[in-house]
């Protein structure tokens, strides 16, 4: 099957701002692009309930898109069946899918949908989920800067991989964030402030791990400005909080389903996350 980007799309201002982002993607990557829309009814169903109805999806969105990027290859499909899994069958020969956090269905306040977590815990390729705030943000605004949030001990090796290639096709820095905690017996028994000394010992440990697990890719991508940030705070909150300077913060997933730090990070992140299953 030929390579491409998928879209998902619905009738919400949120799948636009997912949409116009995987446009981008698609150009980066010199890929075609597929608009996909999964409805619960046929074409013919649909004429049938709704005559008189707008541009059927996903053509109006392939149309502005192909206005706006007239060298892309793009392409739209339209499914028929559980969203979740249509989108997952589609995506099983492709390089990325991307979606927004939320559709249009969904109560006021839902920050993730249900077809984006599914995604983001099953899917085969990389998914990229588009926040709607996006949409809001001012574009000189946008950071430069991709970041990477990475357990040094136990990395999920597609990640580090997928994140310095997307550093290296945006041209920006890459910022590689891993978290680290004290030892849990001093954390247990220490009543005062963590002595100078020994949390210098500490935290030099874990430069050392992260230096190394980030070492086969700065010899593979040399172009690659990193800055290698280690903090000692829970994964969680230092994923959230940046999640707010970065142009795309990438996550690794083990298995088929999203560990605590990066559950955290899809449901409050403020910029697009890309989960990367190892």
């Amino acid at each position: 099957m030929r390579r491409s980007v998928i879209v998902g799309v619905d009738r919400s201002a949120r799948s636009r701002t997912a949409a116009s982002w995987a446009a981008r993607e698609a150009v980066r990557r010199g890929l075609p692009l597929k608009v996909v829309h999964v409805s619960a009814l046929s074409p013919d169903e649909l004429a049938e309930l709704w005559p008189y109805r707008p541009v059927p999806l996903p053509g109006g969105v392939v149309a502005e898109l192909a206005g706006r990027h007239p060298e892309l290859d793009i392409e739209g499909v339209r499914l028929t069946g559980p969203t979740t899994r249509s989108l997952l069958d589609l995506s099983t020969s492709s390089d990325l899918l991307i979606l927004g956090t939320r559709g249009a269905d969904g109560f006021a306040g839902l920050a993730l949908g249900s077809t984006a977590l599914g995604a983001a815990e099953a899917c085969r390729c990389p998914v990229i989920l588009v926040p709607s705030g996006l949409a809001l943000r001012r574009a000189e605004s946008r950071p430069e800067v991709v970041t990477l949030g990475i357990n040094a001990r136990e990395p999920v090796e597609a990640a580090v991989d997928f994140v310095f290639d997307a550093a290296m096709r945006a041209n920006v820095r890459l910022r590689a964030l891993h978290a680290w905690a004290l030892p849990t017996p001093a954390a247990a028994w220490m009543p005062f402030p963590l002595p100078e000394k020994d949390r210098a010992r500490w935290e030099d440990e874990e430069e050392r791990l992260l230096a190394d697990a980030l070492r086969p890719w700065r010899e593979k991508y040399p172009r690659v400005r990193v800055l290698q940030d280690v903090v000692l705070h829970s994964p969680s909150d230092a994923l959230v909080r940046a999640s707010a300077r970065a142009e795309l913060i990438v996550v690794g997933r083990h298995g088929t389903k999203l560990g605590p730090a990066a559950n955290a990070l899809v449901h409050h992140t403020q910029r697009p996350v890309a989960v990367v299953p190892g």
